[in-house]
């Protein structure tokens, strides 16, 4: 029995992929350095530590790590205020489940920063779940199971107890390594490439899991 639903975050509840990347690149310039969108595509979904870090090391400089995360989320702040919806039936979604007394965590691989700032443009807050976990926290980022392990634990669960939500390859393979039953959301993704990295189940969005008794 399904007592609990693991989020990953970009993706899943929100789409923030425009606007962080507008803010690292503003960030690139203030350094007099003019990236490319396709500088970050390497490093989308592995957290600000490589996306800024990465495209860093591509054009050899050197950058504070703590201080380059700061004022790029600055920007993104900025950037994303106002402008930044959930993704189509995620309010629903996580109404129904709390109403049905499911156990809810966020796992995200972004800092906690960007997480409190996406929850907060999603008009989701913090307390609408039983327990968060951001890339910080965690040494081993996906495909590594890792992140899900502690989300799990964190409400009181075994991963195979729990649904996986999730729109990355790296992101399935972590919660199919936890034992998780894993659902892909159709935002990065075609659904062959989701199955194929371990969906049990694909949708276009969370609207068509509302009222599923299936699940639970």
């Amino acid at each position: 029995m399904r007592k609990g639903v693991l989020f990953d975050m970009d993706g899943v509840l929100v789409d923030s992929e425009e606007y962080i990347l507008k803010a690292a690149m503003e960030f690139f310039h203030e350094l007099g350095i003019e990236t490319q969108p396709e500088d970050f595509t390497p490093f989308v979904g592995a957290g600000e530590n490589r996306y800024i870090g990465g495209v860093a090391e591509q054009y050899g400089i050197e950058i504070e790590i703590e201080s380059a995360k700061r004022r790029t989320y600055e920007i993104y702040d900025e950037l994303c205020r106002g402008k930044l919806p959930p993704m189509d039936g995620v309010i629903p979604f996580v109404d129904w489940c709390r109403s049905l007394g499911i156990k809810l965590a966020v796992a995200t691989s972004a800092d906690e920063t960007k997480m409190l700032i996406n929850l907060r443009e999603i008009g989701l807050p913090p307390d609408q779940f039983d327990y968060m976990v951001n890339g910080i926290q965690v040494e081993r980022k996906k495909p590594y199971p890792d992140i899900y392990q502690m989300a799990a634990a964190g409400i009181g669960l075994s991963p195979d107890e729990c649904i996986v939500v999730e729109d990355a390859v790296n992101g399935l393979q972590a919660g199919k390594a936890a034992g998780a039953y894993c659902i892909g959301v159709t935002s990065s993704f075609t659904p062959d490439v989701l199955a194929g990295a371990g969906a049990d189940r694909v949708v276009h969005t969370l609207q068509e899991l509302v009222g599923d008794a299936s699940l639970f």
